[in-house]
């Protein structure tokens, strides 16, 4: 495998360790790790149009109380 160098704040270095899963863990897999789960975080592009279209109906007031959607499934709210 090729290796490089990349060059980063003494304080980034210290949240990467701090950040380690155990200690021997290579910098190469932590950041891979941390790369994976921002993919895995993203949102699909359906998703964010979901998310438009809520916010849309919230702006033109087609929403409910939380009051009516827990009668509504026989939740009881405290």
């Amino acid at each position: 495998m090729e290796k490089t160098t990349i060059q980063i704040n003494f304080e980034t270095l210290e949240r990467l360790k701090s950040l380690k899963n155990f200690e021997r863990q290579s910098y190469d897999e932590l950041l891979n790790s941390l790369i994976n789960n921002c993919e895995e975080e993203s949102l699909s592009e359906e998703e964010i149009n979901e998310i438009q279209k809520g916010l849309e109906d919230v702006k033109k007031g087609r929403v409910y109380p939380i009051e009516v959607v827990a009668r509504e499934l026989g939740i009881a709210l405290k």
